[in-house]
C-alpha cells in the first residue's frame, strides 16, 4: 500500500507539471520553471559511464569467485565478507572516496566521468554478490555435459554458462541501475550542480536525483517540478527494467 501511495502523491503533484517542453527544455529559475532536458542527458551519461565500468569488472569478478575460488574456502568467506561490507557501506562514504580520488588525485574534477566511476565503485558490490549466486545457480548437469562434450572451461563459460545466468545478470544490472539512478550523495561530490549541457564526460553535470534534492531542500517553491522530476525518474526505472527483461528473455531464446 506505501508504494502506491507515495507513487499517488508524485502523480498528483507532478503530473500536471509534466509536459513535451519539461523534458526537454533547460531548467531555469534555479529549477522553478524551465524543464529538464540537460539533466536527463547528464543523468544518461553518467549512467553509461558507470555501466560500462561496472559490467566488465563486476563480471569478471563475478566469474572469478563462481569459477575459481574454491566452495567453503578460507579465500571465498573472505572475499564474499569483504564485498557485503562494501556494499553495506553509506553512500555519502563512495562520494567523499570519488571526491578525493578521482576529482583531485586524478585531476578529474567535478565531472561526468568522476560521477560515473564514483557510482560504479559503489554498486559494484552488489552487482558482483547477485551475478555470482546467478552464474552459481547454473546446474550441475551443464558442467556434466560439457566435459562430457569435452568443452574448454573457457568454451563452457562463454557457451553455456553466461547465456544461462543471462536472466540473473539482468537482475544485477536492473539492481545496479536502480541504484545508481537514484543517488544523490555520491554525485554531489563528484558530478557537480551544473545544469548546462554537458559536451563531454570531462564537464560537470547534474543528474535528476540531485536536481530533486536541491528542489525540495534549497528552492521556495519548487516541489511541484521535484515530484514531476521524481515522476519521470521512476518511469526511467521501469522502462529499464522492462527493456532488460526483454533482451534478457530474447538473447536466451536465440541462444
Amino acid at each position: 500500500i506505501l508504494p502506491l501511495m507515495m507513487l499517488a502523491d508524485l502523480v498528483w503533484q507532478g503530473l500536471p507539471q509534466l509536459s513535451f517542453g519539461f523534458l526537454f527544455e533547460s531548467p531555469t529559475d534555479a529549477g522553478r520553471a524551465g524543464g529538464i532536458g540537460t539533466l536527463l542527458v547528464s543523468t544518461l551519461w553518467i549512467l553509461a559511464v558507470c555501466l560500462l565500468a561496472t559490467l566488465p569488472v563486476g563480471l569478471g569478478c563475478a566469474l572469478y569467485l563462481s569459477e575459481f575460488v574454491v566452495p567453503h574456502s578460507r579465500s571465498e568467506r573472505i572475499l564474499g565478507l569483504s564485498l557485503d561490507i562494501l556494499a553495506g557501506v553509506p553512500s555519502i562514504v563512495f562520494g567523499l572516496f570519488g571526491y578525493a580520488v578521482f576529482a583531485l588525485q586524478l585531476g578529474l574534477g567535478f565531472s561526468i566521468l568522476s560521477g560515473g566511476l564514483s557510482l560504479a565503485c559503489m554498486v559494484l558490490p552488489l552487482f558482483v554478490r547477485t551475478t555470482e549466486q546467478a552464474l552459481r545457480s547454473c546446474p550441475v548437469r551443464y558442467r556434466q555435459a560439457a566435459i562430457a562434450l569435452n568443452i574448454s572451461h573457457s568454451g563452457f563459460i562463454r557457451r553455456i554458462l553466461l547465456p544461462s545466468a543471462s536472466g540473473g545478470i539482468a537482475v544485477a544490472m536492473i539492481i545496479s541501475i536502480g541504484r545508481a539512478l537514484a543517488e544523490t550523495a555520491v554525485l554531489i561530490f563528484t558530478a557537480g550542480y551544473v545544469t548546462r549541457m554537458p559536451e563531454s564526460v570531462m564537464d560537470s553535470g547534474r543528474s535528476l536525483s540531485v536536481h530533486i534534492y536541491d528542489l525540495s531542500m534549497n528552492v521556495p517553491g519548487g516541489q511541484n517540478n521535484a515530484a514531476a522530476t521524481a515522476l519521470v525518474l521512476v518511469m526511467m526505472i521501469v522502462l529499464i527494467n522492462l527493456l532488460a527483461r526483454y533482451l534478457s528473455r530474447r538473447w536466451q531464446h536465440a541462444r
